[in-house]
């Protein structure tokens, strides 16, 4: 577990002490980044197709940093954690979040159970809270203890469950899911999770000041970000309320037409997430009446499932049930949606 200092006038690279992979692959990232070179490169997740590589900026990244702590009034001398790979978009951006507004950065191996006890022995210190955080939704699940903990946080890499959203509702920190794609640097815009504290936090997404988003001819999401005029049509199909704000419906990509009918996949699983204690996600099989059959796929073994209280309509109902023992995933751990 490395400790990190940016708060510092002159933070020095070379004095890292890497001893793992993870703690090495930090070190490698930061010697990048204070390198001459003005460009670095990162890579999709690979969940709606094959990883791709995209150059950025620094400047642009560094945009991107300033953008979110502007938004969470994040302050120098914050103490902040990286508990994410590097790898990926997420993982860098906090450390250059860190090195932009001068954090104080704990580094831990990535895990889906998460201490503050852990943490604290790993660094020889006595921390009682944390001020800035990013996990997974499944991070977040497996770790509630710390996350009362952390007083802003940030989830990303999928939709959080209506039971998780329960959990947190008794805390009284500032919990964000955000929408964010390698594209724009990460986030571009956070939707509160409501609590104790904030009951009445608006359940839209809130694009940051900086970008502007629309829609395009298929109802998907447009935005306009500050990275040199960069325009990104992604395939998101959204409901926009205001020049700020919306709603995200699903996928275009994953969208099922079954005997004329338009089904969102992804409304339909927040349905049923009560209902199933696996993993699982929505397709469709091609059908010689309906065109597209709606099915569900759960992962592990094959059991008894009962969603009959789960408010869907008679289109939303699953006509087949297929039980897969161990979902594909993306290096990062997304799911990969098969086709049948």
């Amino acid at each position: 577990m490395l400790y990190l200092d940016f708060s510092q006038p002159i933070f020095d690279v070379n004095s890292i002490q890497s001893t793992n992979e993870f703690e090495q692959s930090v070190k490698d990232f930061l010697v990048e980044w204070f390198s001459d070179s003005e460009i670095m490169i990162a890579h999709t997740s690979g969940s709606t197709g094959t990883p791709k590589e995209i150059i950025l900026t620094k400047e642009n990244m560094r945009k991107s940093a300033n953008m979110t702590g502007k938004y969470l009034q994040l302050e120098k001398e914050n103490l902040a954690l990286l508990a994410m790979p590097v790898t990926y978009i997420a993982g860098k951006l906090m450390l250059v979040r860190a090195v932009e507004i001068g954090l104080k950065l704990i580094c831990m191996q990535p895990t889906s159970h998460i201490s503050l006890d852990e943490i604290n022995h790993g660094i020889s210190q006595d921390f009682t809270s944390i001020d800035f955080v990013a996990l997974t939704p499944m991070q977040v699940e497996n770790s509630l203890k710390f996350v009362s903990k952390c007083k802003k946080l940030i989830i990303g890499g999928a939709p959080l469950s209506e039971k998780v959203k329960q959990e947190l509702y008794a805390f009284d920190n500032e919990v964000y899911e955000t929408y964010a794609m390698t594209e724009t640097i990460t986030h571009i815009a956070f939707k509160q999770v409501a609590n104790k504290k904030y009951p009445n936090a608006d359940q839209v997404f809130e694009a940051f000041d900086e970008v502007t988003i629309s829609q395009d001819n298929r109802g998907c999401l447009v935005i306009d970000t500050p990275y040199d005029g960069l325009q990104v049509v992604t395939n998101d199909i959204v409901e926009i309320i205001d020049s700020r704000k919306f709603n995200w419906i699903g996928r275009a990509d994953n969208v099922i037409n079954s005997g004329g009918i338009k089904l969102f996949p992804e409304q339909i699983e927040e349905k049923l997430k009560p209902f199933i204690n696996t993993e699982f996600y929505i397709t469709s099989k091609l059908d010689e009446l309906l065109g597209q059959k709606l099915i569900l796929i759960v992962e592990g073994e094959e059991r008894s499932l009962n969603f009959s209280s789960a408010n869907l309509t008679k289109y939303q109902y699953p006509k087949e049930i297929i039980f897969i023992d161990k979902f594909p995933r993306t290096e990062s751990g997304k799911i990969k949606r098969q086709k049948f």
